[in-house]
């Protein structure tokens, strides 16, 4: 799943005029591949020079019209669908649509980690 140099560094390309999203420190190494992060909250995956936006119950329908198909992989003999989907062809020609497409990522992601409960704190020993 590594991501070569140079579709990386097309990646960044695309990513930086978008406002509110910084790159440094925004890509991160995960499984070979690379998360892509805004404000903490992960919203793109990129995996098989293939580069995936977050969907969820109220974007999935859009990225599905457009063409888009989840990530799935192969894992303990079964396959798994992610809840992330390609970037729409159209994204990757156009800077502007592609900031659409990348804040409906991040929309989904910010609604996700709303969405968990938070952590029990833990309770200390005596």
């Amino acid at each position: 799943m590594a991501v070569s140099p140079d579709y990386k560094s097309y990646l960044e390309d695309l990513f930086e005029p978008l406002p509110g999203v910084m790159f440094k420190g925004m890509f991160k190494g995960m499984f070979g591949g690379l998360g892509i992060f805004h404000d903490g909250a992960m919203f793109g995956l990129v995996a098989y020079e293939q580069l995936y936006f977050k969907v969820d119950k109220q974007t999935e329908p859009r990225f599905a019209e457009a063409g888009s198909e989840p990530f799935i992989y192969e894992g303990k003999g079964r396959k798994v669908q992610m809840s992330y989907w390609t970037a729409p062809d159209a994204a990757m020609d156009d800077p502007e649509e592609f900031e659409i497409w990348a804040r409906l990522g991040i929309e989904a992601a910010r609604r996700a980690d709303a969405a968990k409960q938070p952590k029990k704190p833990r309770r200390k020993k005596a």
